[in-house]
This record gives C-alpha cells, sequence and structure tokens, in this order.
C-alpha cells in the first residue's frame, strides 16, 4: 500500500511519530519536499531522535529511505544526522536515497534568509534562518545547484563561482555584507560532494521500479497544509508543497500509484512563527497547553502558540489533499481541562463561513464561533483502546468525525510508539 502522509495544519502535528509507526509495514518511507528548516521528533522508550532531512523510517530496521527532488539539501546538516545516527548504532549504507535533482543549500542561501528577514522590520515572515526560501528562489530562477553538481568534480567550481558571483553582488550592494571567499566555499563543499556521492541515484525510477515490484511506499512531507506556498496564509508560508501533489512532483511519481492519503492534526492548534492562529487560547491557558504538550519548535526551540482546534482549516485540509482519514495526536494533553471549545466555523460581517479564507484580509475579520465540550479531567497516556477512553473523550472524538465527515484512524495519548490507539487496523 502506498500512503502519503500530510500535514493538516500549520506543521508540527507530531507526523514523525506515525510516519515511524506506519514504516512497521512499508518497504521504503520517501520525504518528499521542504528542508532543514522542519524536524521530525520521534521517541522509542528514553531516546529521542529529532530528524530534519532524514525520513523518520530510518529507525525501523531494514528500511529503504529517500531524499527527494523536492528537497533542498544541506550537506552539513545531512552528514550530522548520518553520523549521529551511526553513533546510535543505526548504519543508514544502502538503505539512504538522494536525488540528483536536490538542490543544495549553499552557506549564502543562509545568510541571504538571515539579512533579507532583518529587512523586513515590524513586517517578518518568521524563517527559520535556515536558507530554504533563497534556496527554492534559485531553483526556480534556474540559477541553483543540484546534488549532481555537488558531486561532479568538474562542473562544481564552475557553477559556484557563476552563482557565488551574483550572490556577493547582492549581499554587497543591498544588504552591506562582505559575502563570501570563493575559495573557502569550494574547499568546504568539494568533500561534501564525495562523502554523500555513494548515496545519489535516480531516485525516481528506484521508487516506481519499488511500486511495480509491489513494494509499499510511505511518503512523508514536512510542514503542513497551511504553510503551503500556494495554499497557506501566504506571505506566511514556507516556500515549497506540503500538499499531497507535492508527494508526487517532489519523488517523480504518478497519482495513479497512490492508494491512500491521511491527514495528521493534533487535537487543539499551534502554529510557530509569524502569520495568523484565528483560534488563539487566552495567555494563561495558552502557557499551561504548551508546558503539558511541549511545544517548541524542534528546529529553533521558539515557543509554539497555541489555539483551540480549527474545523475550518481541517475541513479545507481534506478538500485540498482529498483525505480519506485522520490520524489525530496529542489528545492526551487536554486531560486536565474542564471544557473543551471546538472552532465549528467563522463569522464574517455577519455571515457564517465555514471555509478558510484566502485573504488575510477577510481572515482578520473573521470571529471562530465555538461549540463547548466537557473535558473529561483524568489521565489517558496508559489507555490501549478506544472503548477504554472516558466517555467525554469519545464524545470529543466523535464530534469531530461528525463534523468533519471524516473516519479516525489512529489516536497519540503520548509521545511514545505504543501510545497510540489503533482503529484502522489495515495501518499498523
Amino acid at each position: 500500500m502506498n500512503i502519503i502522509i500530510v500535514g493538516t495544519q500549520f506543521g508540527d502535528e507530531g507526523k514523525g511519530k506515525f510516519i515511524d509507526l506506519l514504516a512497521k509495514r512499508a518497504d521504503y518511507v520517501a520525504r518528499y519536499q521542504g528542508g532543514a528548516n522542519a524536524g521530525h521528533t520521534v521517541v522509542i522508550g528514553k531516546n529521542e531522535f529529532i530528524f530534519h532531512l532524514i525520513p523518520s523510517g530510518i529507525l525501523r530496521k531494514g528500511k529503504k529511505c529517500i531524499i527527494g527532488n523536492g528537497l533542498v539539501v544541506d550537506p552539513q546538516t545531512l552528514l550530522a544526522e548520518i553520523e549521529d545516527l551511526k553513533k546510535r548504532g543505526i548504519d543508514v549504507k544502502g538503505r539512504l536515497f538522494i536525488s540528483e535533482n536536490a538542490h543544495v543549500v549553499m552557506p549564502y542561501h543562509k545568510l541571504l534568509d538571515r539579512v533579507s528577514e532583518a529587512a523586513r522590520k515590524g513586517k517578518r515572515i518568521g524563517t527559520t534562518g535556515r536558507g530554504i526560501g533563497p534556496c527554492y528562489m534559485d531553483k526556480v530562477a534556474r540559477t541553483g545547484i543540484r546534488i549532481a553538481d555537488l558531486i561532479d568534480k568538474e562542473s562544481f567550481p564552475e557553477k559556484l563561482r557563476k552563482s557565488l558571483d551574483e550572490k556577493n553582488r547582492l549581499l554587497k550592494k543591498i544588504y552591506h555584507e562582505r559575502g563570501f571567499s570563493y575559495k573557502k566555499v569550494l574547499a568546504e563543499y568539494s568533500p561534501y560532494g564525495g562523502r554523500i556521492k555513494g548515496y545519489v541515484t535516480n531516485t525516481s525510477l528506484l521508487i516506481n521500479q519499488a511500486m511495480d515490484r509491489g513494494e509499499s511506499v510511505l511518503f512523508e512531507g514536512a510542514q503542513g497544509t497551511f504553510l503551503d506556498i500556494d495554499w497557506g496564509t501566504y506571505p506566511y508560508v514556507t516556500s515549497s508543497n506540503p500538499i499531497v501533489g507535492g508527494a508526487l512532483t517532489g519523488l517523480g511519481v504518478g497519482p495513479t500509484k497512490i492508494d491512500r492519503v491521511i491527514g495528521v492534526a493534533k487535537a487543539y492548534t499551534t502554529r510557530v512563527g509569524e502569520g495568523p492562529l484565528p483560534t488563539r487560547l487566552p495567555k494563561g491557558l495558552e502557557e499551561e497547553i504548551r508546558e503539558r504538550g511541549r511545544e517548541y519548535g524542534a528546529t529553533t526551540g521558539r515557543p509554539r502558540r497555541c489555539g483551540w482546534l480549527d474545523l475550518v482549516l481541517l475541513r479545507s485540509a481534506i478538500q485540498i489533499n482529498g483525505l480519506d482519514s485522520l490520524i489525530l495526536t496529542k489528545l492526551d494533553v487536554l486531560d486536565e481541562l474542564e471544557e473543551i471549545k471546538i472552532c465549528t466555523h467563522y463569522r464574517y460581517r455577519g455571515k457564517g463561513v465555514d471555509y478558510f479564507p484566502n485573504s488575510l484580509k477577510v481572515l482578520s475579520e473573521c470571529k471562530p464561533q465555538y461549540e463547548v465540550l466537557k473535558g473529561w479531567g483524568e489521565p489517558i497516556p496508559e489507555i490501549k483502546s478506544y472503548e477504554e477512553l472516558p466517555l467525554n473523550a469519545k464524545k470529543y472524538l466523535e464530534r469531530i468525525r461528525k463534523l468533519l465527515g471524516i473516519k479516525i484512524a489512529l489516536i497519540s495519548v503520548g509521545p511514545q510508539r505504543n501510545q497510540t490507539i489503533i482503529l484502522d487496523e489495515t495501518l499498523c
């Protein structure tokens, strides 16, 4: 079975845990977009793993992992992750494959990310400063350096010189920065090409041949639907397509090869960085939820803003991605609340709105409308089945299912692999 896993909110939904869980039945786990600006966290016993580029399925013995053409790859971060896994007893040799067509994040991309963000002053986007946006800009402008270039000793120096000359002019004239030494960057990055060359291949061919043999692929994205460059809260978005379409273009796979598309959502809503969060909680309650849910960015450590579950967001995510079911995470974080709110729709100039507006101006005038449910007031992390859940927890889940018209496949009641209630036995 070939399954795409999609974030349905603003990222940080807990996809890493479920990629790891669902990888048990997959042969390949393939990452399709983003870069080192996103982090997937997996907790196994007392061990915590945070991945920025390597698919989290690498923790499953024998599973093959792909870094697709849709990513922008920071070779420093990638090699550091490989070395960290080796130190922890996980060898990636023969199991990790990198697309020739993925673009390379260079040091000037990181600097441009930081200085351009600083220049926006009061209108910052909230980037991570990891060079992701500038690297995608070069890709679209057809001036980027790909993995195929990095591993080619003959073409890399020439491509680097051309790109660096252009970026140094921009850095010096517009941002009044010193720029970079060609010799130093060449000396640093040329060895990276040699170190990753053994992992590089035509990943589209690899993945399609695997599916033709009847092997299963799990498609892993970063961020979430409303950080999508086309469908997110533009301009407060990422520079790629986390939605289902990004999985196809980011790995070179046709839509007829996909069996299921499953969305991941928290039992509440969070957002890191800038941009709107319509259902944001009052300060005191937000701090409580943030601490209980450990709502700090896996990549930057920045605190996430927290809000009530927003079904307007989720309805649009279901539509855009064609989801057939939903994974709900962090239900346990709501354990101690006396009452829980669900945003069922917005109110805009006296009229009800049940879709997510594309205009931020319109969105700023929308007022969330809530349905209030009673909390369950008892801990659920040790619960193993749906039947064991408190009555009010089941009412909360049933109300979400009914209002969205979509089945819930899995429920997370804690960070560990085994803290999962399985409703769809075909998945794991």
